[in-house]
């Protein structure tokens, strides 16, 4: 608070007590008050109405400070009310109680919420787990099939586990750190990892997967990182073209190992390339062929952040896409490991 904002909010006070002084001086002056008294007078209420004023200024602007500092040295700030101290004043205390008891009215609603958010999450995981199970009992009963009908069964209960993966993953990503073991990991161990994952639906869309300098080691956690590169492969698959091929290729980008997947699908749009993390975004290619939820490049985008991985993606329609991961340096594992 700055000088001129506490006169501008006591202006009618002070002009109120400028008109009381001049009133009283008039009287006096009327009366017959001689003039070098009337005036020793005026200039004691002067020096007592800024005496008073200034002192109220510096008291407020003191008691603003160590609140203003209170608040910013709180993590989760709805608790200010609880942790300052109360006012001396009748008025302000019944005003700081009305706060206090509106705050403790957010808490509520805010551990309410965060309950049933945690609740909503759990019942996603162990709903993912149960599904597992029907799942894994069709995959043994297309076995006893034999053709085309086994094919498609099997690619399609392949989509299905991918969108319960997706679930699963879009429930755990509110809280990633309860999931997340960042450690040394193989590169290429994780690029097959995906690839199995997804082999059905590589096959059925008849696309070659080659690899390239992948026998490196990176720090991050192997599941959450197999999860991106499969999301990243399954789009590749969605969206390709003619004779489609997907290349994954390492190299050292200083101390860090940079992962490139390489498509030649349809691409996308220019104009598209700065929404393709955006939750729900499907673009014109995800309209056009369906099946898109607009979730798998967010949830990328959101746990590659939480690893640490500079995640960045370029596109030319009608040529391909190249999406590029980023690991970062040692140094990056031991500041997860304090954060969790």
């Amino acid at each position: 608070m700055t000088l001129r904002e506490f006169l501008s909010d006591r202006l009618s006070r002070i002009a109120l007590q400028m008109i009381c002084a001049g009133l009283a001086a008039l009287f006096l002056f009327a009366t017959g008050t001689q003039p070098g008294i009337l005036a020793i007078l005026l200039i004691v209420f002067l020096l007592l109405f800024l005496i008073v004023n200034l002192s109220d200024f510096f008291r407020q602007r003191t008691r603003l400070l160590e609140l203003e500092a209170i608040l910013e040295g709180l993590d989760r700030k709805y608790l200010f009310t609880e942790c300052a101290p109360s006012p001396k004043k009748l008025y302000e205390q019944r005003l700081f109680g009305l706060a206090r008891r509106a705050g403790r009215a957010m808490i509520g609603a805010v551990s309410d919420a965060e309950a049933a958010r945690r609740e909503y999450r759990e019942y996603v995981e162990r709903w993912v787990h149960e599904i597992k199970t029907p799942i894994t009992a069709a995959r043994l009963i297309c076995r006893e099939l034999d053709g085309e009908k086994r094919r498609k069964l099997t690619a399609e209960l392949a989509q299905i586990e991918a969108h319960v993966e997706r679930a699963l993953f879009y429930a755990r990503a509110e809280n990633p750190q309860q999931d997340c073991l960042i450690r040394q990991t193989n590169l290429g161990e994780i690029a097959v990892r995906a690839i199995e994952s997804h082999r059905s639906l590589l096959i059925q869309s008849g696309i070659r997967v080659e690899t390239e300098g992948l026998d490196c080691t990176v720090y991050t956690d192997e599941k959450w990182a197999a999860f991106i590169l499969g999301q990243l492969l399954q789009n590749a698959a969605r969206y390709r073209g003619a004779e489609p091929v997907i290349t994954l290729s390492a190299k050292p980008l200083g101390k860090r190992i940079q992962l490139a997947v390489l498509d030649n699908g349809i691409g996308i749009p220019s104009h598209e390339l700065p929404r393709v993390f955006d939750r729900g975004f499907t673009g014109s290619n995800g309209r056009n062929r369906g099946g898109s939820t607009g979730m798998g490049l967010y949830l990328c985008k959101k746990l590659a952040s939480f690893l640490g991985l500079d995640l960045h993606i370029i596109s030319r329609e009608g040529e391909g896409t190249a999406v590029t991961l980023t690991f970062p340096v040692k140094d990056i594992l031991q500041k997860c490991k304090e954060n969790q």
